[in-house]
């Protein structure tokens, strides 16, 4: 994501009253994945640079279905800042009098809240330039277009994957996401129809873990943003409804040299790095619980099945889409820069910088341990036999956001990396919305995910 040039709060004040603004969104992503704001009118735009704008500590207790949770702490009483960071700075060109920035959760004390996922990531961040390193990281956003018919919403086209007939259909919107994500500095690699009946993929560029994750929330934003400016709406749930593709958000990593010049995860004799191998067998090792942050809803386990492609078993390959873990092939004369990993159990339903401090946790556990990966899967482990699979160590990966989240609690290194607070809330919300869910028919739970990610 390139950033705004002018970071200087006068500079940012006097370029948002020369552009005609009315309001700055002050965006943050919490504990149930959902992209939420406050806006501050240009009046209060430069003293609430440095204070924030006030939000009570309950929001980060409330599920996504706006039901407040009982976490100690988190009630009626009580504050923290939502305070910007002047860099991300943009305005959204989908709403042309209105910015928005991204924001840091801080205490009263000044102090990042212990709450704040963004300030998680930078803490992992941290821990990874300790060792000289840095995370980049690539989403490949996969939604669903639809036009409403009769009070309902429908698919915009019914082709095929890849198909033309399908481009085309969604030609126009396509062609206004990918000028409003190039105003705001989010490079777009590939965009194209996919296997579902009006489903899109666009795939962003990769950057450093923090500005990756700021972009995929902007991503996200100006994805329904420029659909509901145009009478249509983009679902990003991973089950958008019972028959349709999935949707998923595949997170492509690698680990670079602080200064960017060279790619750790890059061998010249095979095809990953020992510092590639130990932080992927990290990830592996905590994949059960990482899917409690990166396949974090109920509507999650309606998409990761197996024969899927979705990666239902915990393994991994080389160029094998039916493992959560995959190392693509490399680029003729790109060899070192396209060297990377990708993580396919992921959705947008994650917040992403949990998801993304979570994937350096577990990264980092695999090289402080020096993990070696098992041998590759080169099938698909469904056609395995139940005792092939044991013998080699493939099992099911969570089947339910329940067991996800189970997963999650009981993984130490996640859990310490976290923090008791942010572990506490985080699974007070997310087990409720498995309480509620659970309970509830397949109506409601498509109305609570179909627009609300």
């Amino acid at each position: 994501m390139a950033y705004f040039s002018a970071v200087d709060g006068t500079a940012l004040v006097r370029t948002a009253d020369e552009l005609g603004l009315k309001l700055v969104r002050f965006l943050w992503c919490g504990n149930d994945g959902t992209v939420r704001a406050k806006a501050t009118a240009l009046a209060g735009f430069g003293p609430r640079l440095q204070s924030g704008i006030g939000v009570t500590l309950a929001m980060e207790a409330m599920n996504s279905l706006d039901q407040l949770q009982p976490v100690e702490e988190m009630g009626p009483v009580g504050e923290l800042r939502i305070v910007p960071d002047p860099a991300t700075f943009r305005v959204l060109p989908y709403a042309p009098r209105t910015a928005a920035m991204l924001t840091d959760q801080i205490g009263l004390d000044g102090n990042p809240a212990p709450v704040c996922q963004r300030s998680f990531l930078k803490r992992m961040e941290s821990a990874l330039e300790a060792r000289g390193a840095i995370l980049r990281a690539g989403f490949e956003n996969e939604f669903t277009l639809a036009v409403p018919v009769d009070g309902e919403w429908r698919p915009v086209d019914s082709s095929l994957c890849f198909s033309t007939i399908g481009m085309t259909a969604s030609q126009d919107y396509a062609d206004a996401l990918v000028d409003a994500l190039d105003q705001q500095g989010i490079l777009v690699d590939q965009y194209y129809a996919e296997l579902g009946h009006g489903q899109q993929e666009i795939t962003t560029g990769h950057a450093p873990a923090l500005h990756a994750a700021d972009a995929q929330i902007m991503t996200r934003e100006t994805i329904r943003g420029v659909a509901a400016s145009r009478g249509l709406g983009a679902s990003l749930a991973p089950k958008p409804w019972p028959d349709a593709a999935g949707n998923g958000c595949h997170i492509h990593f690698s680990l670079w040299d602080r200064d960017g010049s060279r790619n750790r995860f890059y061998s010249p004799d095979t095809r990953l790095s020992p510092e590639g191998v130990a932080f992927t067998a990290g990830l592996l090792e905590h994949l059960p619980g990482l899917c409690g942050l990166t396949v974090p809803s109920f509507n999650s386990y309606r998409r990761i099945s197996p024969q899927t492609w979705s990666g239902a078993y915990r393994c991994w390959g080389y160029d094998n889409r039916e493992a959560p873990l995959r190392v693509p092939s490399v680029f003729r004369g790109m060899e070192e820069a396209s060297t990377n990993v990708e993580l396919k159990s992921a959705d947008t339903t994650c917040n992403p910088y949990l998801a993304l401090g979570g994937m350096i946790a577990a990264g980092l556990d695999g090289i402080e341990r020096a993990l070696e990966l098992p041998e590759p899967i080169d099938t698909d482990p469904a056609t395995m036999s139940d005792r092939e699979r044991e013998e080699r160590g493939i099992v099911r990966l969570p089947r339910t956001q329940a067991e996800a989240l189970d997963a999650l609690e009981a993984d130490e290194v996640l859990t310490r990396a976290l923090g008791e607070t942010l572990v506490r809330s985080y699974l007070a919300v997310r087990r409720s919305e498995w309480e509620t869910y659970s309970a509830e028919d397949e109506a409601f739970e498509h109305k609570g995910h179909f627009l609300k990610y």
